[in-house]
């Protein structure tokens, strides 16, 4: 009843305000903007969006609009003659009218409609999106096309565009340059095989014609890396940040066969401290800038989907990250006296259990596990001449949840060594110019990449990695 006689009082002081001679087109913002205009009076605007309520009181129409700018809604008042045909939750509109301040607690400006249009509407009845109705994760995954209306995804969508112009912007910042790295490629650069081939739709060949495309097999990226690479000799650091693929057939929370990787290369560096340290300050610089432009997206992440995450978020952010050699591990795990599915053992991976149980055993803060041994790496990784449990210079960054979010390494740039271990893998034919690199004008460099959705898992305490990615590829599923 005092909502309606507000709203009331401020139609009749908007229709009051005095009228100017000459006809102004008004205003068009974006619903982030017209939260945020400070002298809201009288100001003439035009929004357009889609409604996410519609209620009408005794003489008073309510309206709460949002067009994806903003997690916050723009309420509407109007007189409920200007109430248009077929305005229901869910239909796409444009209001015109003035933008007034609100004496409603909790928001500090509101639109006086003057003129309500239905662009597109809506049949509530068929929607399958329900108004006033908590539409869980699981759910919204079965909604591909529609997901993105939700609260949830729209905050994730907002938060994951802030984050990509963040990375962009700490890699700027810190001097590296940009390079496109290509999708279709003839190298598997992880070396597992796990990997999507390329051919025509039409597998029809003229006589004569040879059998691939290309010539020669090529397959979807599983990283960028070997590209940023060739850039030795012109450039001292690079980095790329688009999709990769791996045709791994696993229905884990934190695979995906489609996915974005960030990837960087530093040269003239000698240590993986180098490295880490990199590492390290991308992660903080790139949260922080998030969560100060996407406060109120990140806080509904942290009180709906992961109640208690932001403490966990805050320690990451305020701790150094801790460093264990990979032995130190396994000696660790190896004492637990836990009772893990996959035994732990000095030479075999780290498991996800394993992984989260060391940062646990930190005290949730992330920990560098570095020096793996040397038959578990690509070939790529510099061999440390250790023994006699022989190790490569690599590392992995173990966060909260997730696991691994990082992975990097020296790289070989000993032209002999290099030589070495693509004999004895039978790839020195494939890797030639891999290996030419370091014989004109080498110099030791070392990179690492980061799975973009993992780091959304991370700072957000999203369980299941399908749930921060628009449209989620795994196997048996490629919808839209």
């Amino acid at each position: 009843m005092f909502g309606a006689r507000c709203a009331r009082l401020l139609l009749r002081r908007c229709s009051s305000l005095p009228s100017t001679k000459t006809s102004v087109a008004p205003r068009q913002l974006q619903i982030r903007e017209a939260l945020e205009v400070q002298d809201p009076t009288g100001c003439d605007v035009k929004i357009q969006g889609w409604v996410r309520s519609v209620r009408s009181q005794k003489g008073i129409l309510f309206l709460h609009v949002n067009d994806g700018s903003s997690l916050e809604h723009l309420q509407v008042v109007a007189d409920p003659c200007l109430e248009p045909r077929m305005l229901t939750f869910g239909s796409s509109v444009e209001v015109q009218g003035k933008l007034v301040k609100s004496l409603h607690k909790g928001q500090r400006v509101e639109l006086a409609a003057e003129n309500i249009r239905v662009v597109g509407p809506c049949d509530v009845l068929a929607f399958p999106l329900k108004y006033k109705v908590h539409h869980s994760l699981e759910y919204l995954r079965e909604l591909p096309h529609f997901r993105c209306r939700s609260n949830v995804l729209g905050a994730l969508l907002r938060v994951r565009s802030e984050a990509t112009s963040a990375i962009h912007s700490y890699f700027k910042e810190n001097g590296y340059t940009h390079i496109h790295t290509p999708i279709i490629t003839s190298n598997d650069c992880e070396g597992a095989g796990e990997v999507f081939k390329v051919e025509p739709a039409n597998g029809e060949r003229k006589p004569g014609e040879e059998h691939n495309f290309f010539n020669i097999p090529a397959f979807l990226t599983v990283s960028g890396q070997l590209h940023l690479e060739v850039m030795s000799g012109a450039f001292t650091k690079v980095f790329t940040f688009g999709p990769t693929f791996r045709a791994d057939n696993s229905q884990t929370r934190r695979h995906l066969a489609e996915f974005y990787m960030v990837e960087a290369e530093v040269f003239f560096v000698d240590t993986l401290q180098d490295i880490m340290q990199v590492i390290e300050d991308l992660f903080k610089t790139v949260t922080d800038r998030v969560l100060a432009k996407c406060p109120q997206d990140a806080v509904l992440f942290h009180k709906r989907i992961a109640p208690g995450h932001e403490a966990k978020l805050e320690k990451m952010l305020k701790n150094r990250f801790l460093i264990m050699s990979y032995t130190e591990a396994i000696e660790i795990l190896e004492r637990s006296h836990q009772e893990f599915t996959y035994k732990p053992a000095w030479g075999q991976d780290l498991q996800s259990e394993h992984e989260k149980y060391l940062v646990r055993h930190c005290g949730d803060v992330p920990v560098f596990v570095y020096n793996y041994p040397y038959d578990l790496k690509p070939f790529y990784m510099r061999d440390n001449e250790d023994g006699p449990r022989r190790t490569v210079a690599a590392v992995d960054l173990l966060v909260p949840e997730v696991g691994e979010l990082f992975g990097g390494s020296l790289r070989e740039d000993r032209v002999d060594f290099l030589q070495s271990r693509l004999q004895r893998l039978k790839l020195e034919d494939t890797y030639q110019w891999y290996v030419e690199l370091r014989q004109f004008g080498s110099a030791p460099h070392g990179g690492f990449g980061m799975g973009f959705e993992r780091y959304l898992q991370c700072i957000l305490g999203v369980q299941n990695i399908k749930d921060v990615i628009p449209f989620p590829r795994f196997p048996h599923s490629c919808v839209l």
